[in-house]
């Protein structure tokens, strides 16, 4: 990450006088609000209630976890309802989904929105920048929201280049407090969204900005046992160059490594690992709507007028649930994945970039492994931010003693956030385990429920897994002095990562 990037929230952090709060989730408070059949809504409307029962007994009539259950407890919660209908492809890393992207935008005949947390001045980014210009050229509406403190070294006259093509443009919360708008100047809440809505009827979302970094794959699907070893429990790195994408205050260049361990040649050899979703039918209304709201509560002009909102027809049998959440919201992804965690009968695989959880998500994730859940973390070996990863060490103590695995990933720089629980409840998204994401990003997740789309999940976590190192109790007890040192310190800052 960019120094100016992590020194932004660094200052910022010191401007608030009151740390906001992470509300409490009980399941069993859930379940008594929770109806007995969770509404489900299609491109024609919302679906009766006999027509849910039958598509929910049809499709997840075997599944360890009642979903059935698990959606109403989080509509409950959340108060979004599912909505299906749908077909949805996983995507890993950068060069793949890219691909996707531009294919999806060459093909727009009637608009492009589009937000992402970094939007940098780089060789992809100028391609992505030009199709964009060549689009809005050709008649297409193109809207751009970029969050401005992840675009902080990215000079004004690129995107000035995108306007004088025609393109609207919005930067998130600016950096100058005499730019402030709507309710004023928020420079700690940022928009950390990934979204690409082409047409309202094509919807992309995950982890992947658009840099150069994400230009080079990882080894995933690359050949399992192909990347070289891993990193010990001694080990430890913090990467203090690249375009990172770490929208909290990871102040410093990196931590530096703490003892013998594999690592690239140098930083710019290191493939980023990620995961991205497409998505086809009456869901990317609800990303549409996600992103007409981000555009109106910044105080921007009015959108220029589209088709944002026509109707879209059925493209698969993917039942979903999309989640935004915002500072100062209702804490709707929170709550959607404690529920799933405290619900979960059989396993919980978590792939994570920033994990720094708060004191209830540390608490499912101990009790699942305790009353005999699976639960796998696969998590960094190196990092973007020095300060996060090392925050990051510092819960791993507790969390084997609970009988919780972590696998740490070898060599690749790690990004994904995605969670697979009882192979049947699964999100792809925006969203690291960590308080930033919580109470001061703005974060979109996407929740797939099913076991064909959780297979698909298992199956990516488990190829992560042959590319990752385990992290004993016993080796861990061994680390040095000094890593226990980098991780007190850490802790400290933990509510600002």
């Amino acid at each position: 990450m960019r120094a100016s990037r992590c020194m932004a929230f660094f200052l910022a952090g010191w401007t608030l006088l009151a740390c906001a709060q992470l509300p409490e989730v009980d399941s069993d408070q859930a379940k008594s609000r929770a109806s007995a059949v969770p509404e489900i809504v299609t491109a024609k409307g919302k679906l009766p209630r006999q027509t849910t029962e039958q598509l929910l007994k049809k499709r997840w009539a075997k599944s360890t976890l009642d979903l059935k259950g698990q959606a109403a407890l989080e509509e409950a919660a959340t108060g979004v309802p599912l909505i299906a209908g749908n077909k949805v492809q996983l995507l890993f890393d950068g060069p793949q989904t890219m691909a996707e992207m531009m294919k999806a935008i060459a093909a727009a005949k009637d608009h492009i929105n589009f937000e992402t947390y970094i939007f940098d001045q780089d060789e992809l980014g100028k391609q992505f920048a030009d199709l964009l210009i060549k689009k809005q050229r050709e008649g297409v509406v193109v809207n751009v929201i970029y969050d401005s403190v992840g675009t902080i070294g990215v000079p004004q006259e690129f995107f000035d280049h995108m306007k004088d093509g025609g393109i609207k443009l919005l930067a998130f919360n600016p950096v100058n407090p005499a730019k402030a708008r709507g309710n004023g100047w928020k420079l700690n809440s940022r928009d950390h969204r990934k979204m690409l809505i082409v047409d309202g009827k094509v919807g992309f979302t995950g982890g992947i900005n658009i840099s150069d970094t994400y230009s080079k794959s990882s080894p995933f699907r690359g050949g399992i046992g192909g990347s070289g070893p891993g990193s010990g429990p001694g080990g430890g790195s913090g990467l203090g160059s690249g375009a990172g994408s770490r929208s909290g205050a990871g102040i410093g260049s990196g931590a530096g490594s703490g003892g013998a361990r594999a690592h690239p040649a140098s930083d710019d050899d290191v493939g980023w690992r990620d995961t991205h979703v497409r998505i086809e039918g009456p869901a990317v209304q609800a990303m549409q709507w996600l992103f007409v709201q981000a555009w109106i509560e910044q105080d921007a002009d009015d959108l220029r007028d589209a088709k944002y909102f026509s109707q879209v027809a059925p493209a698969g049998d993917k039942v979903v649930r999309v989640l935004g959440s915002r500072p100062e919201g209702r804490f709707e992804i929170y709550k959607a994945l404690l529920l799933a965690m405290q619900e979960a009968k059989k396993s919980i695989h978590i792939t994570c970039a920033y994990f720094v959880p708060d004191d209830q998500t540390m608490e499912a994730l101990t009790n699942a492994a305790r009353r005999g859940v699976d639960v796998q973390l696969v998590l960094p070996s190196v990092s973007d931010s020095g300060l996060v990863f090392h925050a990051g060490r510092a819960f791993y103590q507790p969390l084997l003693e609970a009988g919780v695995k972590i696998y740490e990933l070898k060599l690749s720089v790690l990004h994904a956030k995605t969670v697979v629980i009882d192979g049947v409840w699964s999100t792809v998204g925006s969203t690291n385990l960590d308080r930033r994401s919580f109470l001061h990003n703005s974060e979109v997740n996407v929740i797939v429920m099913g076991d064909l789309f959780g297979l698909e999940m298992e199956k990516a976590f488990k190829e992560d897994l042959h590319n990752s190192k385990e992290v004993t109790l016993v080796d861990w007890n061994k680390r040095p002095i000094s890593n226990r040192l980098k991780e007190w310190l850490a802790r400290v800052w933990d509510y600002w990562l």
